[in-house]
């Protein structure tokens, strides 16, 4: 695959994550948008589907090889499983438990805050349970 189509394809699937289009980013990864990737702006397609709570789309791209634990945005959005706890989205942090993310990794190159102490800043019962019984 040429270098401008690969681009395309990762500009497409970022947005379809960020949309919740799950269909879509299923399609676009069977044709060839590689899962550990980033548009322009460093956004991962993993992290936009965790943080809108899109746990069908996080699943396919965990299944098709995004690494759980990469920061989104030049390490300034910070890591899928922080950007999911962060709104409660307790069936995303689930998947990406699931799939080997660590509950116990801070944003921002470690400095940050960790996906329970995001969590906890709302009323996410199941979710802060999730990250407590997995060792957050």
């Amino acid at each position: 695959m040429n270098n401008r189509r690969r681009k395309k394809l990762s500009r497409r699937l970022v947005l379809a994550a960020r949309l919740g289009r799950t269909a879509e980013v299923g399609a676009l990864l069977r044709a060839g948008a590689p899962a550990q990737t980033y548009d322009s702006e460093g956004s991962t397609p993993l992290y936009a589907a965790s943080v809108h709570g899109d746990a069908g789309s996080v699943r396919l791209l965990l299944a098709a090889g995004a690494l759980p634990d990469t920061e989104s945005g030049d390490r300034t959005e910070g890591t899928p499983l922080c950007g999911a706890a962060c709104w409660g989205h307790a069936d995303a942090v689930r998947e990406l438990l699931t799939y080997g993310a660590d509950p116990r990794l801070r944003e921002d190159g470690g400095s940050g805050r960790s996906p329970l102490e995001w969590a906890r800043t709302g009323p996410y019962p199941e979710t802060v349970r999730l990250l407590e019984e997995a060792g957050g």
